[in-house]
């Protein structure tokens, strides 16, 4: 019987490709399910074989502690050079966006309100 080994819903392209080289590269017998058509199932990487659920486990849990380091060294040197935008700052680097997405704001607010007064308190 199969076994869940990595649950793919929000992961990363990379990430997910990194794992799938990491089980062929250690003839790991698996297989991928997607999210289907309209995204309601589980896309996940299952172990077909039981005796290899211990390895795989194993070598996820090695990949994820080695890539958890490698991601803070990225974010540490993005951090020193001024790469990590912060939100704020990113909305005032495009003001166009800031100028529509106030103005959605305000739509709502704005309908939202009137519905209100409308059918009373």
């Amino acid at each position: 019987m199969s076994t869940l080994l990595f649950s793919l819903r929000g992961v990363p392209e990379d990430e997910a490709d990194e794992i799938r080289e990491l089980l062929t590269a250690n003839n790991i017998d698996y297989y991928e399910t997607s999210a289907g058509n309209w995204g309601i199932s589980m896309p996940a990487l299952w172990v077909n074989n039981n005796e290899q659920v211990f390895e795989a486990q194993k070598l996820l849990n090695q990949y994820h502690q080695q890539r958890a380091i490698t991601q803070r060294e990225i974010y540490e040197q993005l951090k020193k050079e001024g790469g990590n935008r912060q939100s704020i700052r990113a909305l005032t680097k495009n003001p166009i966006r800031l100028i529509v997405y106030i103005g959605a704001i305000v739509l709502v607010l704005y309908a939202s309100i009137k519905m209100l007064f409308e059918f009373g308190l």
